[in-house]
């Protein structure tokens, strides 16, 4: 049974949503749909590409990733399809597979790109506007069906890429930033388990710095301090964190998306 997510900046109020199910369900009756999130912020396809790359490994096997987080919509940017590794993308070519793209040339995983050029594919009637429901929803429907991704339009080799920001090693550590901030105002850093390597070895050793505070040692859990206190530990998804137990950390330290975050080993 074909497994179908959906993440977009839409929220929910407005029906979109469930337009967009209805017609991946007109296509794929036996389609399962999967509301990875609606609630990225307007407009910011960084950060879908941090919930694409957090989430997709943990869907069936070529799953369908219908991602629209679309400021471009209407314009000449492309319309895709794309095999990435063991799972299927469907959305706007503006960078969104960035991270999930990157992490298949690292594992040596095929990749392949389709321009959504064949009309036939989409729904009659395409609005300038709403490409989610027109175009994207009819072809992961259609995916889901059977359709083989190459049939949809025509390959090609050059999908766009966003210019993340990486960290930088420093003498005594790593800089880096803020580059999410999740539902309990949790801050994330794009400082990876892999970036501090043999230093997880002595968490006690590793101080992090953010917005003029220091936090000293990384503890393993929310529940190792007391209730307020602001903690420093590595997340689910491999990535170092700022945090208040049961508390606020981004109310707590006044950062955004952004801010320098650094981690330093003495």
């Amino acid at each position: 049974m074909p497994v179908v997510s959906l993440m977009t900046d839409f929220g929910l109020k407005d029906g979109n949503v469930g337009v967009m199910k209805g017609v991946i369900w007109k296509f794929a009756p036996q389609a399962q749909i999967s509301d990875l999130s609606h609630l990225i912020a307007p407009q910011n396809i960084a950060e879908a590409a941090l919930i694409l790359y957090r989430s997709a490994p943990y869907f069936p096997e070529f799953s369908i990733h219908v991602v629209i987080v679309d400021p471009g919509v209407g314009t000449a940017r492309r319309p895709m399809a794309a095999l990435i590794g063991n799972q299927y993308y469907v959305g706007p070519d503006n960078g969104a597979i960035t991270l999930l793209l990157e992490r298949a040339e690292q594992q040596g995983q095929e990749t392949r790109f389709i321009h959504l050029n064949k009309p036939e594919y989409w729904l009659p009637d395409v609005s300038y506007v709403f490409h989610g429901r027109d175009i994207f929803a009819p072809v992961a429907g259609r995916l889901a069906a059977g359709t083989p991704l190459e049939a949809l339009g025509t390959p090609f080799e050059d999908p766009v890429r966003l210019a993340l920001p990486r960290p930088e090693r420093t003498p005594s550590g790593w800089r880096g930033q803020v580059i999410h901030i999740d539902h309990f105002g949790n801050v994330a850093s794009n400082i990876r388990s892999e970036h501090l390597g043999e230093m997880l070895r002595q968490k006690e050793r590793i101080t992090v710095r953010i917005a003029g505070t220091e936090i000293h040692g990384l503890v393993n859990t929310f529940g190792e301090r007391a209730p307020g206190e602001l903690v420093a530990l590595m997340g689910s998804t491999g990535n170092l964190l700022a945090c208040v137990v049961n508390g606020n950390a981004q109310a707590r330290l006044g950062v955004q998306v952004g801010d320098v975050f650094e981690a330093v080993y003495a």
